[in-house]
């Protein structure tokens, strides 16, 4: 191993099917995991990575769940899948080295924790993202389907039994026009989906170039320009302080009538009271969202009861296989600590993205 250690140890600090923790250990015979299904919540369903909140440890078991994690170099997961689990295995435990989240995007989390720019620097934390892309993708051309093919008249009118007199056309995808937002590798498998349908397909990114297949890339600061031309807005991107809200009433206000809009990067990137007013003058004619500035969204937003909005828990990038994904991503990763290369998708300790 370049410049490591002859041993390492990994540690498990999320709910994980035991199959799964032996791939890990096959990684590399010089790998310890350390690994106690007692200590983990147990799973509601696939992937659900902080566990039933109703489990509780005793306090003998709480000691041993942080004495594992302090004995650790590496962690698969937040302690208690938290920030405040992450704030306090950095003050406890110098060893630590690398934190592998289970989020696509954990910059927010990291950023929570409060972390020292002693730790920040000492502690490398990447992420999950590439494993939750062709989810993410096919909710994203869903959305716009949805939108295009009216499905959620469709749903109106089948519940009130109506058969209209007169139907309605609805759009194709074939020849349309559509907009991503955040050409990373969510962006970007996206991007393809939509190509797969005959969609013509432009972007953002921080770093403008050419893309092979995307008509035209530009930076969020041109986003109005390339909406003037879309039928739908697929946004992929993460919240930082550079994109809150960067769909506001300007831009917005740039969109053709009847832009479909599709959210699966995060919820702080759309306000959601310029969203309300496009949906109310047609701008927007229907939104797909699956992430929201407050999570859970609030009982009393007007989103859950619009008629042409679809809430989606955050649920867009849950499957089945996901621990498996996640799994395979880290090992990768793991192989590539061990010889001393870079990592992927580490999370940026200034711009916490």
């Amino acid at each position: 191993m370049n410049s490591m250690t002859s041993q390492l140890t990994v540690a498990v600090a999320v709910p994980l099917e035991p199959e799964l923790v032996e791939e890990i250990r096959r990684t590399d015979p010089s790998v310890t995991v350390l690994y106690d299904p007692d200590l983990l919540p147990p799973e509601r369903y696939p992937a659900d990575h902080a566990g039933d909140p109703a489990f509780t440890r005793t306090p003998e078991q709480e000691e041993r769940y942080w004495s594992m994690l302090d004995a650790a170099d590496v962690l698969f997961g937040f302690p208690n899948e938290s920030a405040a689990g992450l704030a306090r295995i950095a003050a406890s435990n110098p060893n630590l080295r690398w934190v592998h989240a289970m989020a696509a995007g954990a910059g927010g989390a990291v950023k929570a924790a409060g972390l020292s720019p002693e730790n920040l620097e000492r502690i490398t934390v990447t992420t999950s993202a590439g494993v939750h892309s062709l989810p993410l993708a096919e909710f994203g051309i869903m959305g716009v389907l949805n939108g295009f093919k009216r499905t959620a008249e469709l749903a109106q009118d089948q519940r009130a039994k109506i058969w209209p007199e007169l139907r309605t056309p609805t759009r194709m995808a074939n020849g349309s026009r559509v907009v991503v937002t955040g050409l990373g590798e969510i962006g970007l498998e996206t991007a393809r989906l939509a190509r797969a349908l005959g969609m013509k397909v432009s972007g953002t990114k921080r770093t403008v170039e050419e893309i092979d297949g995307i008509d035209r890339v530009t930076t969020n600061k041109n986003l109005p320009e390339l909406l003037a031309e879309a039928d739908a807005v697929i946004n992929t991107l993460p919240g930082t302080p550079f994109t809150e809200r960067l769909f506001n009433r300007e831009v917005f206000g740039a969109m053709r009538h009847g832009t479909v809009l599709v959210n699966v990067g995060r919820g702080t990137v759309v306000d959601e009271e310029a969203l309300l007013e496009a949906l109310d003058e047609g701008r927007v004619s229907y939104a797909c969202l699956d992430v929201f500035a407050v999570e859970p969204l609030p009982s009393g937003s007007p989103l859950w009861d619009h008629p042409r909005v679809m809430v989606s828990p955050h649920t867009s990038a849950l499957n089945a296989s996901e621990n498996r994904y996640i799994t395979e991503r880290f090992c990768s990763n793991l192989r590539k600590f061990l010889d001393g290369e870079p990592l992927p998708h580490v999370v940026d300790p200034v711009h916490f993205y």
